[in-house]
């Protein structure tokens, strides 16, 4: 079941729903530049465990409407509480893969967990996707930068290179193919406006210590896109966290190891 849910005046969220009647609810947030559809392979499998799925388009993206502003991390939070408000979730578990990740952690922090019970980051970029002077574990801020400079050029290549940084484990052209046309929904001037803000977050950092729910950390050793001590730093900041290294994975550790993916999160889920 999928439907629209306004955010703002003249901004509306596609909201895919999936097994509405499940036991239990999770609330899934993509990762750049992608769309709720990069969980297809959970959506297949977690309803017939009795799971209620629901997936979300962030704003500019998939099949959600593209403003020109509101691409904040701040602004990105503000959607997921008009989503769990309006659709009355409550006791859901709330993952997030790569940057959604980190709107799942500012959501945390700035709604103070409202109807969540439990977090799960998978590849989740933060506290820094970017090298900073006090943390150097990040990517240079010169490669985003060469992103974002593609993304307005070049959209189309750049998302190729993505892709390529993407996978650890062989994936298929058709494969490939279909990850590609998931960034191409996209609007450019969303993909840009995203990747700009990371450069210019900090505040996760103490966000990290507002989180207050059991957290599920996955996060692969080969990914080149949130490199593996971000994961280590999430834990450290994060009570009642625990981290499982994904050794065969790299950002797309949801593909690479779909298996273990999918089981670490239905124990997590039923613990």
């Amino acid at each position: 079941m999928g439907y629209y849910i306004s955010v703002q005046p003249n901004v509306n969220l596609y909201v895919e729903d999936v097994n509405p009647q499940g036991c239990k609810t999770i609330v899934f947030i993509h990762g750049w530049p992608a769309s709720h559809r990069m969980f297809e392979y959970q959506f297949n499998q977690f309803p017939c465990r009795g799971y209620r799925c629901v997936g979300i388009d962030v704003r500019g993206f998939g099949n959600s409407d593209k403003p020109w502003e509101g691409y904040d991390y701040d602004r990105l939070a503000d959607d997921i509480r008009c989503v769990m408000e309006a659709m009355g979730l409550e006791d859901v578990t709330l993952g997030g893969h790569s940057t959604g990740g980190a709107i799942a952690i500012r959501y945390m922090a700035r709604h103070k967990g409202y109807g969540v019970s439990k977090l799960a980051l998978f590849a989740a970029a933060a506290p820094s996707l970017i090298q900073r002077p006090y943390f150097p574990y990040g990517l240079p801020a010169e490669a985003v930068e060469n992103i974002i400079q593609e993304t307005l050029t070049d959209r189309p290549k750049m998302l190729r290179g993505f892709s390529e940084m993407f996978f650890f484990q062989y994936i298929t052209q058709p494969f490939s193919d279909w990850f590609f046309q998931m960034g191409l929904q996209a609007a450019g001037w969303a993909t840009a406006a995203v990747a700009n803000s990371w450069l210019d977050e900090e505040k996760l950092f103490s966000d990290l210590a507002e989180i207050h729910v059991p957290t599920l950390i996955l996060h692969g050793h080969h990914d080149r896109v949130c490199l593996f001590p971000l994961a280590i730093a999430q834990n450290e900041g994060i009570r009642n966290s625990r981290l499982v290294p994904f050794k065969y994975s790299g950002h797309g550790l949801l593909y690479d190891q779909r298996d273990k993916f999918n089981q670490e999160l239905i124990e997590f889920i039923e613990a």
